[in-house]
């Protein structure tokens, strides 16, 4: 297959060079060349002032929607006719099959700035005429920052076409779904003119609160279950959550109950926030609850968090989030709840979160979000967030095999793994993490309705936000186990008060 690109001449990024390295590198894509075309006359100059501010005042150093030099594009050169048309300005005139990306309805890069300009989460729709190839809901991993969100929304927009063009040559094009209506148009020069000093505002706030408090800061949140669990309830229990106690010079998260031969352990994420780096941590409980501070169990030289653990063949293993690495790990324990040694890695060069094992009919899936970018990729390389991967094998220990529709969803709202996927009423729930509005603002819990090698499909039940039962601005993990159930969301900690304390 030929695919031809047309793109801005006067404006080439380098998102599009990166978009034009993977598509030539794709098994049955033949040729890859670029069409010069003028571009959307209403791209505001204020846009490329906002980045460069963003950058400025951010300390960030932009990635996709850098320029670059025009003469980037002279090698994609080819003289047949195109199969394909992926239109990026989208105004295309062309008999050949025409793919037009639309951001909420509105076409090319004016339209995702328009759409993020507005407050909105984008939806990208991949158009061949009226009908959409394929469509995704775009996150991104820093919502303040309309640069890395625009940048982060690129990103995911050549996940998305590379996919569609993957399962167009596999002859697995998906049925024809209706496009997203356009939303009203922002009004992009009347909102950027605003932003700078919006700008400049919410960093010297932000400034000003890491001064007096640790940021981020979590906590986690415990009951002893004697009755329905948050699954039945659909909401917070009347009784609230307990808060697991930490000194202010360190966050508990992603807690992790499990009982072994009668006694529970808790496992968590403890990250100091002086060394900037997460360990994994277990706490044991008794009749009145945590029997001291959690004691750290498994440390690497990279950030883990997430610590899924299970018991299985005799022993309790643990796939923690290893991120940071590039890797998903298996651990097994010695000397529970310590003695952790890696006993495999199950996946390697992908970027991972969150990583959820489940054994469905005699196979094991792995649920995880994954950020198309390699490990350690600045920001704007790619949401965290979004994009739900699936892979399955015969043992959980492997191998395993990607789906073959990866990402299977796309939806910073609905993707990310929250805990355990539970069996329920003869369904499984699975608790899943509201980003689209920054990361880990709520939880949802989905019921999965399609899970085989050809698809998958979940249905929202309900959403837990915080509120009076749980301050704060997240909630973003639940599971339970040994009678007791765990949340965790957002906390402060004041630098001053752990200071003096110290």
């Amino acid at each position: 297959m030929h695919v031809r690109v047309r793109l801005d001449g006067a404006n080439p990024r380098r998102w599009h060079i990166s978009l034009l390295n993977r598509l030539s590198s794709m098994p049955g894509i033949e040729a890859v060349s670029v069409e010069v075309a003028s571009g959307p006359e209403d791209w505001p100059v204020q846009a490329d002032l906002l980045f460069r501010l963003e950058a400025l005042i951010f300390r960030l150093a932009p990635n996709g929607s850098l320029p670059v030099p025009q003469t980037d594009l002279a090698a994609w050169t080819h003289p047949a006719a195109p199969d394909l048309v992926l239109d990026l300005c989208g105004d295309a005139i062309a008999p050949d099959p025409v793919w037009r990306v639309a951001y909420d309805g509105g076409l090319g890069e004016t339209g995702l700035l328009a759409s993020l300009l507005a407050g909105r989460v984008p939806r990208l729709d991949l158009l061949e005429g009226d009908a959409v190839v394929a469509s995704g809901r775009l996150g991104a991993d820093y919502r303040g920052s309309i640069a890395l969100s625009f940048e982060d929304a690129l990103a995911r927009t050549i996940t998305i076409v590379l996919a569609a063009l993957r399962d167009r040559l596999a002859g697995r094009a998906g049925a024809a779904m209706p496009a997203a209506r356009a939303t009203p148009p922002a009004r992009p020069a009347r909102i950027l003119a605003s932003r700078p000093a919006r700008l400049v505002a919410r960093s010297l706030v932000g400034r000003l609160y890491r001064l007096c408090y640790h940021a981020p800061h979590w906590r986690t949140g415990w009951r002893f279950l004697r009755g329905p669990d948050l699954i039945d309830l659909g909401r917070h229990p009347e009784g609230g959550w307990q808060v697991l106690p930490d000194d202010g010079r360190r966050f508990y998260a992603d807690p992790f109950p499990l009982a072994v031969a009668g006694t529970t352990h808790v496992f968590v994420e403890e990250f100091p926030h002086a060394t900037g780096k997460a360990i994994i941590s277990a706490v044991r409980f008794g009749p009145d609850g945590p029997e001291g501070p959690p004691i750290p169990v498994l440390e690497e030289p990279y950030h883990l968090s997430y610590p899924f653990v299970f018991a299985q063949a005799g022993a309790i293993w643990m796939v923690p989030e290893s991120s940071a690495a590039g890797t998903v790990d298996l651990y097994r324990a010695t000397r529970y709840p310590g003695g952790w040694v890696k006993e495999a890695t199950l996946l390697s060069g992908v970027v991972a979160s969150d990583a959820t094992l489940l054994e469905q009919d005699g196979r094991w899936w792995m649920f995880a979000t994954v950020r198309d970018a390699p490990p350690g990729a600045p920001p704007g390389s790619g949401c965290h967030h979004d994009a739900l991967h699936l892979w399955s094998a015969p043992d959980f220990r492997g191998p395993y095999t990607p789906h073959p529709a990866n990402p299977v969803l796309v939806d910073p709202s609905v993707a990310r793994p929250a805990g355990r996927i539970v069996a329920r009423d003869g369904a499984l729930i699975r608790p899943v993490q509201d980003c689209a509005h920054g990361y880990g603002r709520a939880l949802s819990l989905a019921r999965i309705d399609r899970l085989d090698p050809d698809g998958f499909a979940q249905t929202v039940l309900s959403r837990i936000e915080p509120g009076p039962a749980w301050p704060g601005s997240a909630l973003h993990t639940l599971n339970a186990g040994g009678g007791i159930e765990c949340i965790d969301g957002s906390g402060r900690a004041s630098r001053l008060k752990a200071r003096f304390a110290a």
